[in-house]
């Protein structure tokens, strides 16, 4: 059986000084890795929301286009005069012989 070899008190250090800044990484990696979850949670609930209310708008503007096709009629808006123009309706000739 081999001899025991008794380190120095230097040495000693070393290897605890190492053991605890290895143990400070661990603890450092799992406090980043619980924040990035809080804050990609949070960023999804915010995203939910924010497709939720584009859906909402969506639909409000489908239903506003709809309201206003069958007062109006088809046509087009400009938005930066405010004026809508009808389209031309088709008309139907007949030729009676």
């Amino acid at each position: 059986m081999a001899e025991a070899i008794k380190f120095t008190d230097e040495e000693i250090n070393s290897i605890n000084q190492l053991r605890q800044e290895v143990a400070n990484i661990f603890t450092q990696l799992g406090q980043v890795a619980i924040e990035k979850k809080r804050r990609i949670d949070e960023i999804e609930g915010i995203e939910s929301q924010l497709l939720q209310k584009h859906s909402e708008l969506t639909t409000q503007e489908q239903e506003l286009f709809k309201d206003l096709n069958e007062k109006y009629g088809d046509g087009n808006f400009d938005p930066q005069t405010g004026t809508f123009t009808p389209a031309p309706k088709d008309e139907v000739t007949t030729n009676k012989g």
